[in-house]
């Protein structure tokens, strides 16, 4: 299993009409086939700059590289992703049998 996430921040201000926008546009990507696990949440630790983050599961590399060259994917990125999110890190991470 993969898990993604993203911690980002907004070039919107909270609670405003864009904000909501935003993250309105996407939770459209929870329905690109191989998501699973799909959330949306605010950040609640003052330890760092970022507001927000987004995390899904994918069962295997197969769907998690499925998931990135999914025409939504690529839509939401080049129209909302680059132009509205000002900072991010992004996260991927496979359990590790110790």
């Amino acid at each position: 299993m993969i898990r993604h996430a993203a911690i980002f921040r907004l070039k919107h201000a909270k609670g405003s009409p864009g904000e909501q926008s935003f993250l309105s546009a996407l939770k459209g990507l929870r329905k690109i086939p191989g998501v699973e696990n799909f959330e949306i949440a605010r950040e609640t630790s003052p330890k760092n700059d970022f507001d927000y983050a987004v995390s899904m599961t994918f069962a295997d590399q197969d769907a998690y590289h499925g998931y990135n060259v999914h025409p939504d994917h690529v839509a939401f990125v080049e129209s909302r992703w680059i132009p509205e999110v000002v900072a991010f890190m992004e996260h991927d991470t496979e359990v590790m049998a110790v």
